[in-house]
């Protein structure tokens, strides 16, 4: 006889695990202890099978026939509705594992173990507040442009500059989802030019990845004077002020030591540049051109005397670089904020390298030698960066 909702209510443990049946291979284990679950017994290729329903009260009576004639239909189109359940949770769980708030905190996880905890919060804020409970669940391949570009407008409303670096943080997010397969394309290039414009500084800075990669490329496709074309591709990697890469000496750089140490007008302060090897290369190489004279970068009429101010300048914009896109002191502003906000280094010695007078957390100003080691690796993965997005537009 089948079940009613009244026999149910009434139904104790006893001293040991008993079947009320229902019908239709459905029936209640009821254990010693109290619990009860539903259960479904069934045959399939010949094998009898069990399959839970679920716990009663939280199931009841007409729910859980639902669930069983569910499952029956499945037997009747020849499929096992244990192995269905298997597969639906399957692919529940994958779905879980490729939403975009459980990609972005694996990103996350791997980058704070480098970053600065400041830096982190700032980071983890922004996602929490602005991105997970919009787009958080949703799965990262089925993202469209639209939908983060609304995402974006509505943190531009209330501050431009959070919008970008929101729009950073996700392109960073898709990027790590397709080097571990979760996803096939990023969109958010798409999304370029669809902010209003931000600067955080007086400069003019490209700060989007991609067009930073072109700007790169195209600088090294300059074919002016090897001065001129080694100032070109120093000035990003080594961000110093302009008219100090022009007045740079021999004497001041070690290549095996891979430094340049110099006293800085503008601040009455000397200061060491470790160089990378990138920045190695390019200066081994305008060794064999300059390195008989006392200038790195001497004039085309006197070699006693600096490379024009206005030679970068001129060679940027010869390769259709705007001077609204960038500038020679710009690449400081990019550097400021990339190797911040993309490369996660403390923001006091990023300022220390950019030659700002600042202080340590004890208020004591910082001397030229300061944590050198993290500079040294500081300034290196800045190279491997930079070389990275201007290979990946040279493949493109």
């Amino acid at each position: 006889m089948p079940l009613t909702d009244m026999e149910l209510r009434g139904l104790k443990p006893g001293t040991k695990t008993r079947k009320v049946f229902d019908g239709q291979g459905l029936y209640l284990q009821i254990e010693p202890g109290g619990a009860k679950y539903w259960r479904l017994k069934y045959r399939f290729a010949g094998v009898e099978k069990r399959l839970a329903l679920g716990v009663y009260p939280e199931i009841g009576l007409k729910r859980v026939r639902e669930l069983r004639d569910d499952a029956r239909r499945l037997l009747a189109e020849g499929r096992d509705p244990g192995v269905e359940r298997r597969v639906q949770r399957a692919m529940a769980a994958a779905q879980l594992e490729n939403n975009f708030e459980a990609i972005a905190r694996e990103w996350f996880a791997m980058r704070e173990k480098i970053w600065a905890h400041s830096h982190s919060d700032r980071v983890l804020r922004r996602l929490e507040r602005d991105v997970y409970p919009v787009i958080g669940k949703r799965p990262i391949g089925e993202l469209t442009a639209p939908e983060v570009l609304a995402l974006l407008r509505r943190v531009e409303r209330r501050t431009v500059e959070t919008a970008h670096r929101i729009m950073r943080d996700v392109d960073q997010i898709f990027r790590y989802a397709i080097s571990t397969g979760r996803c096939t394309r990023n969109i958010v290039p798409d999304l370029r030019g669809a902010l209003q414009p931000y600067s955080n500084d007086h400069f003019a800075a490209t700060l989007d990845p991609k067009r930073l990669g072109s700007i790169l490329a195209a600088m090294d496709r300059y074919t002016g004077t090897q001065v001129v074309c080694s100032a070109l591709r120093l000035a990003p990697l080594v961000f110093v002020r302009p008219g100090e890469l022009r007045m740079a000496l021999w004497k001041d750089i070690d290549l095996d030591a891979a430094e340049w140490r110099y006293h800085v007008p503008k601040t009455g302060t000397d200061h060491i540049v470790p160089l990378s090897r990138q920045v190695v290369a390019i200066l081994r190489d305008l060794h064999d051109v300059t390195g008989q004279g006392q200038r790195v970068f001497p004039g085309a009429r006197s070699p006693s005397r600096p490379m024009s101010n206005i030679a970068v300048l001129v060679a940027m914009r010869s390769l259709q670089i705007g001077k609204q896109e960038m500038t020679g002191h710009g690449f400081r502003a990019v550097a400021r904020t990339l190797l911040d906000e993309v490369l996660g280094f403390r923001p006091d010695i990023i300022e220390h390298q950019l030659a700002h007078a600042v202080k340590d957390p004890n208020g004591r100003a910082y001397n030229r030698t300061s944590h050198l080691p993290e500079r040294r690796r500081m300034m290196q993965a800045w190279a491997d960066y930079l070389e990275g997005l201007k290979a990946s537009e040279v493949a493109g």
